[in-house]
């Protein structure tokens, strides 16, 4: 039995991988085809009698690894820039505003329609309204590299606005001055916390000269995130920071305090230490997607009495994402489809305390749109067409054509 567990493993994540290199010329993102594989393994194992015991536990554990090393992939890969400033606040805009909007429209419609408290509605529409940084980043890695960095920014945003808008939402009982100054102190810390950890953390991965020196980076970084939300603090930041910190340790040799840093050297470990966080990132995404298709229930994903709720909530978040594209000047294409919901909206919604927990937002919503969303973005980047050349980033009060890929 363990020899063909250990088979089937090796066969699904090796389908993983060939659907993440085909990628580019099916235009089909690989999460999607990872959902259906573990769908398909699901009504498998059924058929032949097969008994797999219960593998829900794991789901929030691979869940939050995998969110860590995807905003750290994503965060190294970003070069920082006089020139990115409007490209950076102009994903942050459209990160924070239509997440904030489309929450509190949300919670009114529960309120509306089902009579539910506006504070309960919007901690549950809050795991609806955030774009999945786990689908959104692998699946525009064919894009150029502006069009790239604006989704990893957006989405990056989405998550950590997401989470800690969340966070405050579901920890205070009152919304009062009381719960918005320990909301900054919270954030205070985390930026101290984030400065102190990047740095040690930095130098660490330049003195250590061990053969194994990656791996216990990586574990530090899942710690100290682990123990930041223990105590309710925004933890994605340090994430972020760290990743953008090393992507542009080059610009660190004009800065005195950095000069025990032997920065060539720092520069060449980052690459090395990209490579793997690019690789465990993978190995992490591609079981986490393989474990929520096997986990989909086929009744929940067909229930009907969620499934207007669902396309409702679906075409309701593409419009709101249309408007504030036109309202920053973007093109609609191929932006306004890459807003997938996935990793993060499952694990908030798990993390719903069970008295603010409503009917209405159940495994079947979540399900239901989580796929809605990702076939949408499918069906979108089918439709764009591959571009030739990149063209330098000129954002100004006129459409950037050349986000058009």
């Amino acid at each position: 039995m363990t020899t063909t567990i250990i088979i089937t493993i090796c066969v699904l994540l090796l389908m993983g991988y060939i659907f993440d290199i085909t990628a580019s010329k099916t235009k089909i993102p690989s999460v999607v085809l990872l959902l259906i594989l573990g769908w398909g393994v699901r009504q498998a194992t059924t058929v032949l009698g097969f008994d797999i015991p219960d593998l829900q536990p794991a789901l929030p554990i691979l869940g939050t690894i995998g969110l860590i090393l995807i905003v750290l992939e994503g965060a190294l890969e970003l070069k920082l820039d006089r020139s990115k400033v409007k490209l950076i606040s102009k994903s942050f805009f459209l990160a924070f505003v239509p997440l904030v909007l489309f929450s509190i429209g949300l919670a009114y419609m529960f309120n509306y329609y089902a009579h539910i408290p506006l504070k309960i509605g919007l901690a549950n529409a809050i795991t609806l309204s955030i774009i999945s940084s786990a689908i959104a980043i692998p699946s525009v890695n064919n894009f150029v590299d502006h069009q790239r960095e604006f989704i990893t920014y957006e989405s990056s945003f989405s998550d950590i606005i997401g989470f800690i808008f969340f966070n405050f939402i579901v920890l205070n009982e009152t919304i009062n001055m009381q719960a918005f100054t320990n909301f900054f102190l919270n954030l205070g810390i985390i930026f101290l916390v984030s400065i102190l950890a990047t740095i040690a953390l930095s130098f660490l991965l330049s003195k250590i000269r061990h053969h194994v020196k990656f791996v216990p980076i990586i574990l530090l970084i899942v710690l100290i995130y682990s123990i930041a939300k223990i105590f309710h603090l925004p933890s994605l930041i340090l994430i972020l920071f760290f990743g953008l910190f090393l992507a542009n340790t080059a610009k660190l040799k004009r800065f005195e305090l950095f000069s025990r840093f032997n920065i060539d050297s720092l520069t060449h470990e980052v690459n090395r230490f990209r490579e793997l966080t690019t690789e465990a990132a993978f190995l992490i995404r591609a079981l986490f997607f393989l474990l929520f298709g096997y986990l989909i229930n086929t009744a929940e994903l067909l229930n009907v009495n969620t499934l207007y709720w669902s396309i409702g909530i679906t075409v309701a978040l593409f419009i709101v994402r249309a408007i504030h594209l036109l309202i920053v000047r973007l093109p609609l294409m191929p932006l306004l489809f890459i807003a997938p919901r996935g990793l993060i909206t499952i694990l908030l919604f798990l993390s719903i305390p069970f008295e603010q927990q409503i009917s209405l937002v159940n495994n079947s919503l979540i399900i239901q749109i989580i796929v809605m969303t990702s076939l949408v973005m499918m069906f979108g980047l089918m439709r764009t067409k591959k571009q030739n050349k990149e063209m330098p980033l000129d954002f100004n009060n006129k459409p950037d054509k050349e986000f058009e890929d």
